[in-house]
């Protein structure tokens, strides 16, 4: 069984950056998405960025530029960088790890708090 472990959320004031760690226990072996999604409170769950296995990102509109999201695969972990936070990124931050096929998965982290606010 994997378990995806977060870490990295925190209490920070806006304009200023934190870095969320996805760690993986055990081996994921091939992926074919990562991604950091975010939810809060009353609010449904979205998308934030993503990475596919081949090296392509998307986010969201409202994060461009200021997140970049990564992964060390001899490390088994995936980052999320935040820089410039603003008051309306504060949320709860899922990462998951996502394979379809014939050796399908789909995993979600604990989450991890992050709260933007002077």
């Amino acid at each position: 069984q994997v378990q995806l472990v977060e870490s990295g959320g925190g209490l920070v004031q806006p304009g200023g950056s934190l870095t969320l760690s996805c760690a993986a226990s055990g081996s994921i072996f091939s992926i074919n998405l990562m991604g950091w999604y975010r939810q809060a409170p009353g609010k449904q769950r979205e998308l934030v960025a993503a990475l596919s296995s081949g090296g392509r990102t998307n986010y969201t509109e409202s994060v461009k530029g200021r997140f970049t999201i990564s992964r060390d695969n001899a490390k088994n972990t995936g980052y999320l960088q935040m820089n410039n936070l603003k008051p309306e990124d504060t949320a709860v931050y899922y990462c998951r790890v996502l394979r379809w096929g014939d050796t399908q998965f789909d995993y979600w982290g604990q989450g991890t708090q992050v709260t933007v606010s002077s």
